[in-house]
């Protein structure tokens, strides 16, 4: 079956770096394209970045352009996200999306807390 596993987050100082894996399993990955988002308490699930799936193409919400990347390696089945200049606004439990055949599929997400 299909499985979205993400890990990376953690506490970390404004101003540090954090990269962000999730590792896909249970479908040809790199026929589809990836994405993260990004979920605080009582908000809405926000799209921070996307990557085709040979990752010709990104893009970013505006609110992290420039600070974050997102990339994979498709022959480990894996997309990243790496994150730099952390804010505190930054902290959200951040998961990794896939559609598949018109279903949706995210991991269980991976907490990023930024605090001094």
């Amino acid at each position: 079956q299909v499985q979205l596993v993400e890990f990376g987050g953690g506490l970390v100082q404004p101003g540090r770096s954090l990269r962000l894996s999730c590792a896909a399993s249970g479908f040809s990955f790199s026929s589809y394209g990836m994405s993260w988002y990004r979920q605080t308490p009582g908000k809405e699930r926000d799209l921070v970045a996307s990557i085709t799936n040979i990752g010709g193409s990104t893009s970013y919400a505006s609110s992290v352009k420039g600070r974050f990347t997102i990339s994979r390696d498709n022959a480990k089945n894996t997309v990243y996200l790496q994150i730099n200049s952390l804010k505190p606004e930054d902290t959200a439990l951040y998961y990794c999306y896939a559609r598949l055949r018109g279903v949706d599929y995210w991991g269980q997400g991976t907490q990023v807390t930024v605090s001094s």
